[in-house]
């Protein structure tokens, strides 16, 4: 082992987080939540990951018990200990006047945003800036507090200025989400006055979590290394370009991985017919079922193309919406897991009522149905406006699914497009984001699928890269080293 991960073994690190799966999941920011601290502790380093005690969160009950009460801007709180899965420390906050209710962790069954994120939020930031203090109730102090997203970005503003405070790391999943508010919403929050203007939360008059986190955290990280360089320019730095470059110094970029024993098609539980690459005919049970499941009939004479993930402009739904009657006409037919905005919902619920025989919609999340999705097509869809990293290209290509994809963020750093990688492609990149080229990228696989050899070459050059999340949590451990602090 290199000496510096060795050093890094006695590290102890609070992650904080407002999702982690399986107990509370919107998106990727949950799968690295809860599989990011379990491979660091596979390196020793001594993580514990801090959650809002949503009601799923506390109906997973694992023998918690109460560390401490806390009571933070007026909100009363039990701090309380238990084990994720993996057998990591999971610190809950428990306040079901924040917390306890029905609904997602940002917003409401209606996917309205809670009229009071400020508030909870805010006090998820602060209890994590606590803990990292001498005022933690908690004999165990954090060398390193590892704040994720906007919901816990405060937590940098807050243990600034404070005296013998822990390194602070932000990482950046998708700017954005910037938790912008107006400057009479945290009042209530104690904003140190240094970290209320410029040099701070400040955001063209309003208050930004984000931009606070931005400016005040020792060391920022996004999830890829394309990413990282694109966010520094105007177009996807969402206004924050500048912050940013200016802090390129500390800005680095870590490609996430995934769980691969969680996403595994050879022992994945949800699978109607577990496979390999060496067992591939098998993957053609699991489209039958998936098929099954969703209701769409024809044999195997058409490929099937899957689609997981929040149903948002980012997602570059529009474009598969646009691009559907084309894509339906190859023939082929499309399932689409997922939730997210309103309208986009509806136009995808119109063009399933038009394509019935090609297009199925699921409104809502479910685990087994994106494992089995995940085997059950032929080829995944991702026509993301842009991506910071991107799981389920990895999980695509793990199940021998090719992706088909823009070329933007981590999906660049993940996919060897066909363009371009020959015979070590493992999938296909979009160089310009329009239906038009949705469907020629689409075409193109169609072409490869229909000849098995180049296909099951392409499948298999996926399936053999390894996504795992050793690299990344060396690389968050070294990082941690030269964070935390000498004194």
């Amino acid at each position: 082992m290199p000496p510096s991960v060795k050093d890094s073994l006695a590290l102890s690190v609070l992650f904080a987080t407002p999702e982690c799966a399986p107990l509370a999941k919107t998106g990727g920011l949950g799968d690295v939540s809860a599989a990011l601290p379990a491979a660091l502790r596979e390196l020793g380093v001594d993580v514990r990951v801090l959650l809002p005690g949503y009601p799923e969160v506390l109906a997973a009950d694992r023998g918690a018990r109460e560390l401490a009460t806390l009571e933070v801007f007026g909100a009363k709180a039990r701090l309380l200990e238990s084990r994720l899965p993996s057998g990591v420390t999971l610190l809950v906050i428990d306040s079901p006047y924040l917390y306890g209710r029905a609904g997602g962790p940002y917003q409401d069954d209606q996917g309205d945003d809670w009229h009071d994120n400020v508030l909870r939020f805010g006090v998820l930031s602060k209890i994590a800036a606590i803990l990292g203090s001498a005022d933690s109730p908690l004999k165990w102090r954090p060398e390193v507090v590892h704040c994720n997203d906007w919901p816990t970005a405060l937590a940098p503003v807050y243990l600034r200025d404070g005296a013998s405070r822990p390194g602070t790391l932000i990482t950046i999943h998708n700017l954005a989400f910037q938790g912008v508010f107006p400057y009479a919403d945290v009042e209530g929050l104690d904003i140190p006055e240094r970290s209320r203007g410029m040099d701070g939360i400040e955001y063209h008059g309003r208050a930004s979590f984000l931009k606070g986190a931005l400016v005040c955290a020792d060391a920022i990280t996004t999830v890829s290394p394309t990413y990282a360089k694109e966010i520094q320019g105007a177009e996807l730095g969402f206004g924050l370009d500048g912050v940013l470059r200016s802090r390129a110094g500390q800005l680095h970029g870590l490609l996430n991985g995934i769980d691969s024993a969680l996403w595994n098609p050879e022992t994945d539980p949800h699978l109607a017919c577990p496979y390999g690459g060496a067992s591939l005919q098998r993957k053609a049970l699991n489209k039958a079922a998936l098929k099954q499941r969703f209701g769409l009939a024809g044999g195997d004479h058409a490929p099937l193309l899957g689609l997981v993930g929040r149903l948002t402009h980012q997602k570059g739904i529009d474009i598969l919406i646009e691009a559907m009657p084309r894509i339906a006409a190859m023939p082929a037919q499309v399932i689409v897991i997922g939730q997210g905005e309103r309208e986009l919902v509806e136009s995808l619920q119109e063009a399933r009522r038009k394509l019935p025989q090609a297009l199925a919609v699921h409104i809502g999340f479910d685990e087994a149905s994106a494992h089995l999705l995940e085997a059950g097509a032929d080829m995944f869809l991702m026509p993301s406006r842009f991506e910071p990293c991107g799981m389920n290209q990895m999980y695509s290509q793990r199940y021998g699914t090719p992706p088909i994809a823009n070329a933007t963020g981590g999906l660049v750093d993940t996919i060897a497009s066909v363009d371009v990688a020959g015979r070590a492609a493992t999938g296909f990149l979009m160089r310009k984001l329009d239906a038009d080229s949705l469907v020629e990228q689409c075409r193109l696989a169609i072409d490869e699928w229909r000849h098995p050899d180049r296909w099951r070459r392409l499948q298999l050059n996926g399936m053999a890269r390894d996504f795992g999340w050793g690299t990344a949590a060396r690389a968050y451990a070294e990082l941690y080293r030269h964070l935390k602090p000498t004194s």
